[in-house]
């Protein structure tokens, strides 16, 4: 995983464009219509793939100014409290960071998308935010949740060690015991 600073930007960029873009295709979806539809999202087309593009372009961005503020931070502290990196499973201890990042990122981005979507443009009252905001995160909680532990989190390690392959520290191939010796 990182072990830059540039490379953890990089890899914020990363993470913040996967959320972003499946969190958009999501809510355009909603937006939509598809889950109200006869067999749910399963309906989808591809029409809401250029809108989500164009959302996510700048949604990404606050993502990752939000969660390089805050959200980073949460998580490694909910981690903290949650987990001992001693006793615990390594992966168990990402699960609970992914956990405590999601549960502060989702509401601030809900925050985000209830000012900009329902009261700048779609002009609701801004005295009906509060309402709009907890019935966006109703919404979006599980989707975020589920999507950033099983997709998004999942892709960003798997392409970021193909973008920085890490260098052994002076082993080579042939230098390393066979398991199985060649008779």
């Amino acid at each position: 995983m990182p072990k830059t600073k540039g490379q953890g930007i990089i890899y914020g960029i990363l993470m913040s464009y996967a959320m972003a873009i499946g969190m958009e295709v999501y809510n355009i979806a909603v937006k939509m219509g598809f889950p109200l539809q006869v067999g749910g999202f399963s309906t989808m087309t591809n029409a809401v793939f250029p809108a989500a593009l164009v959302e996510a372009s700048y949604m990404g961005l606050f993502v990752f100014l939000f969660s390089n503020l805050w959200g980073n931070r949460f998580g490694a502290a909910f981690a903290a409290k949650h987990t001992d990196p001693e006793r615990d499973n390594p992966y168990f201890c990402i699960l609970m960071r992914q956990a405590g990042t999601v549960a502060v990122m989702c509401p601030t981005m809900s925050l985000v998308a209830s000012i900009l979507f329902n009261v700048i443009l779609a002009k609701q009252p801004v005295t009906q935010l509060p309402a709009i905001w907890v019935g966006t995160v109703l919404k979006n909680f599980p989707m975020a949740f589920f999507w950033n532990m099983f997709a998004a989190a999942p892709f960003c390690r798997w392409v970021f060690p193909k973008l920085f392959p890490e260098k052994s520290p002076g082993v080579s191939p042939k230098k390393l015991p066979r398991l199985f010796p060649e008779k």
